[in-house]
């Protein structure tokens, strides 16, 4: 639906195809850069309101290996932010975008899935389950993990599942979260504290297949008293909400991000483990490239040149994200004093050092952006010195 919208903005014919997104109790932490792509589509602030803003973010060492990593903090202010971003129910940020699609006067909505893809030379054509065909120039497969369209386009997918599943839930406690996002690291992956309005938070909890269900089976009562354990109580009193999901973990990298008149945004070109808020904000970004390329190659956004031009433009900002996501995620799964060593030792340096940690706030919003702050940091530096 962003991609719909935005590509509607730039002034292109767009029909999406799907039917409408069921209910999803799951949040969503927008870094500022994308929602300034919301704000550009004029969604932001209906979504404002029901969403809670992220000033610190930390990690926090939760293992009990010999080697643990101290507490590191990451505040919106070191970098002249009042907020790194908002955590934003699906629930709300899926129906802003249902209503904004409905009322596009440029995108035509046909609620039905498609059964086949045909890519030909001059253009690409869907077969619908309803027996509807739809011919365009560039299909844009943002179509999940499992992308048909990027099947038919004959794009490879080196891809690898994980011995992890997320638990998502949401919960209240009688602590104020003070606007602070936590990520627990565990010996099993993340659980990662997420501030919504009041005193609520979401959560997602990254342990092994088994132990997710088993949590996901617990009543209420032993649920909450199993979270508020996990934090060390750092909210107080724990009640879980209604609504609990688990999601099995992979990860995936096409060997192109575009070919045959088919453009991958979202999971159909990035799947990773929930670490650093890095999903939907990866493929927003994918959104704004896809735009930019389609400016350039109006005449024919689906021709080969024009698919080689949008998988350079997305190749080192997934291929570095995916790598660090999972690189982390590793080392976290790891025994190996060395990967923990490295671990430790990263994390220590971010912790005492701060214009590295800076650099690395910055590049978390927006790729380029730590270089782009660091030599504005110098500048500033040269001028005070001088003065």
């Amino acid at each position: 639906m962003i991609a719909a919208l935005a590509l509607a903005k730039a002034g292109q014919s767009v029909t999406l195809i799907g039917p409408e997104p069921g209910h999803d109790g799951r949040t969503t932490a927008l870094m500022t850069p994308a929602l300034g792509v919301l704000e550009e589509l004029g969604l932001l602030r209906a979504l404002e309101t029901v969403a809670a803003p992220l000033r610190t973010m930390r990690i926090i060492d939760a293992t009990s290996r010999l080697l643990r990593s101290p507490t590191v903090t990451f505040r919106a202010s070191e970098i002249g932010q009042t907020h790194f971003g908002l955590n934003i129910p699906n629930t709300a940020l899926l129906a802003t975008l249902r209503d904004a699609v409905t009322s596009s006067g440029a995108i035509t909505w046909l609620q039905s899935t498609v059964e086949q893809w045909t890519p030909e030379p001059e253009c690409i054509q869907a077969r619908l389950a309803d027996g509807t065909y739809v011919t365009a120039r560039l299909a844009i497969a943002a179509d999940g993990r499992n992308s048909p369209a990027r099947a038919a386009a004959g794009i490879r997918v080196s891809s690898r599942s994980y011995s992890q599943a997320a638990l998502v839930l949401n919960f209240a406690h009688s602590r104020d979260h003070g606007d602070i996002s936590t990520e627990f690291h565990t010996e099993t992956g993340p659980f990662t504290q997420v501030p919504l309005p009041g005193r609520n938070s979401s959560l997602v909890w990254v342990v092994t297949p088994e132990t997710a269900r088993m949590l996901a089976d617990l009543d209420d009562i032993s649920l909450s008293r199993r979270v508020e354990e996990r934090m060390q109580s750092m909210l107080g009193r724990v009640t879980i909400a209604p609504g609990r999901q688990i999601y099995p973990l992979s990860a995936a990298l096409p060997a192109r991000f575009a070919q045959n008149r088919v453009a991958l945004v979202g999971e159909a070109a990035h799947i990773f483990p929930p670490i650093g808020a890095q999903g939907l904000n990866l493929g927003i970004r994918d959104v704004q490239d896809l735009v930019r390329m389609l400016n350039e190659y109006a005449e024919d956004p689906g021709s080969d040149a024009a698919l080689a031009r949008y998988d350079r433009l997305r190749r080192p900002d997934i291929v570095a994200r995916s790598a660090g996501v999972n690189l982390l995620n590793r080392s976290l799964l790891s025994d190996l004093l060395p990967a923990q060593m490295a671990r430790g030792l990263g994390l220590s340096l971010l912790g005492s050092i701060s214009p590295l940690r800076s650099f690395f706030m910055r590049e978390g919003l927006s790729p380029g952006s730590g270089w782009a702050g660091a030599v504005s940091d110098l500048g500033k530096q040269v001028r005070r010195q001088r003065a």
